[in-house]
């Protein structure tokens, strides 16, 4: 089954005037006992994410009809393609889920989740479904912290889709020079200086880099700061609470002063619009001797067939641990080692007419089967399937042990509408401990711009 291409144009005139793409299993009149459903994305064949819209429009609905037929049932599906940016596709899903349309399965960012739930655009999933959804046999190859993504306030509104995990990455050659094991693993931060203080002696430019600043925007909460707050034992969120000038913050701000303001990192890669991109050149080119980032890294960075600062002995010469926490069973939920990541959701829409329907073909997207068929469309990636992950990427040893080593330990980013504000407030306070701020006067200053973004004192536990 082909997909029908539309102008991007027109898909945003229609995002940004809210109209729906599709009403939830709408039949165009007959219809009979014929159960009509509708997928929806944000990728359009020949535009935005075209192999994951080919994937689903020739693959995933002729299967999924198939599989149908063979349990007496006829149902047709229906690809909603899309092809404008995220915050417009939110708006549009948005707008659409309000106003009780949209298609019968639609993807969500992770960080959505939990204003979506809020706002009643999504419902629990075994509310809508039944029990099915929580007897899923897919569940068991989840691994609790990434089920956490789809979770809130303790219901599952969604499936997980994909998701990701943070490490230290370093540098084997430049290690050798200063005498550091090709097996590196840090148990605390006191052995990440330690090792970044060998790799000074050794004439290393940038012994460790850890994102900072504003100029990295997401980035560095997400590959600095909170992997940092985790490791000290704090959350920027728990139980309803923000994280204000708490202990935790201060340990995280702490680590960013004593690699900053003791040579061990470059300032100036904090402030500059390209930093980020100019700290993966120099890793590459043996100048940053350790390096906190996702498995982005690996597979888009230093990726010897097309990465963007490519490295043709990438399997050979980098090396990668878990981020320690502070000390030994001092991270989130007394945990040695911490991570954080991100990802995608598939979910059912709360004015499906087919349900149970709806979520069988959600669950047919993440059965073994079309996440493997998937993973031929294009690069291989981390599922959030253990049972996936030991096929698809035993011959990718980073990959297999962010599915193996991380993702069980990993944390995900609170999922509500303030999140995006708290998170500039954060990296602003990373930006002025680089510049020299003490930690303490940051975390005050972020406590300040805390209370301004989430509605006072009382929202905040310090």
């Amino acid at each position: 089954m082909g997909v029908r291409k539309r102008s991007l144009g027109f898909t945003a005139v229609l995002a940004a005037s809210g109209l729906a793409l599709a009403a939830c299993g709408q039949s165009s009149g007959g219809g009979g006992d014929t159960i009509e459903l509708t997928i929806a994305q944000n990728a359009i064949a020949g535009g935005k994410n075209a192999a994951a819209a080919e994937f689903i429009a020739n693959w995933v609905i002729p299967k999924f009809e198939e599989a149908q037929k063979a349990k007496g049932k006829d149902v047709k599906v229906k690809f909603v393609p899309s092809g404008v940016d995220d915050e417009q596709y939110k708006t549009k899903l948005s707008l659409d889920l309000k106003s009780g349309k949209g298609a019968d399965v639609i993807d969500i960012d992770g960080i959505w989740a939990g204003e979506f739930a809020q706002a009643g655009y999504i419902k629990p999933l075994s509310e809508l479904v039944g029990p099915e959804a929580d007897s899923w046999d897919g569940w068991q190859q989840i691994p609790e912290a990434v089920q956490g993504m789809a979770t809130y306030e303790g219901k599952k509104y969604a499936l997980p889709v994909g998701t990701d995990g943070r490490v230290l990455y370093f540098s084997k050659p430049v290690f050798a020079k200063a005498g550091l094991p090709a097996d590196w693993q840090p148990k605390s931060w006191q052995e990440v200086l330690d090792a970044g203080a060998k790799l000074k002696a050794a004439g290393v430019p940038v012994p460790i880099q850890i994102n900072a600043g504003t100029a990295m925007g997401e980035a560095t909460s997400m590959q600095g700061v909170l992997p940092l707050l985790a490791g000290a034992g704090g959350e920027v969120q728990k139980d309803g609470k923000w994280t204000g000038a708490s202990q935790p913050l201060k340990d995280a701000l702490g680590l960013y002063q004593k690699i900053y303001g003791g040579g061990l990192g470059d300032p100036r890669l904090q402030q500059d619009a390209k930093g980020r991109d100019k700290s993966f050149q120099r890793f590459a080119e043996g100048e940053v001797g350790i390096l906190m980032e996702g498995d982005y890294f690996w597979r888009g960075v230093v990726n010897p067939k097309d990465g963007i600062a490519k490295m043709d002995d990438r399997d050979q010469s980098v090396g990668y641990a878990l981020i320690p926490a502070i000390e030994p069973g001092k991270g989130i939920r007394g945990q040695d080692f911490v991570s954080m990541s991100g990802g995608a959701l598939r979910t059912v829409n709360p004015h499906s007419k087919h349900p149970k329907e709806a979520f069988e073909l959600l669950a047919f997207t993440l059965s073994p089967e079309a996440l493997k068929e998937e993973a031929k469309n294009g690069s291989v990636r981390v599922t959030p399937r253990t049972d996936v992950n030991k096929e698809l990427l035993a011959g990718d040893p980073l990959l297999t042990f962010i599915s193996e080593k991380v993702l069980p330990l990993t944390a995900y980013r609170p999922p509500v509408a303030v999140y995006p504000q708290v998170s500039v407030a954060l990296q602003e306070a990373t930006s002025a401990v680089v510049g020299g701020t003490t930690p303490d006067q940051a975390a005050a200053d972020y406590q300040k711009k805390l209370e301004g973004i989430v509605g006072g004192a009382g929202n905040i536990a310090s």
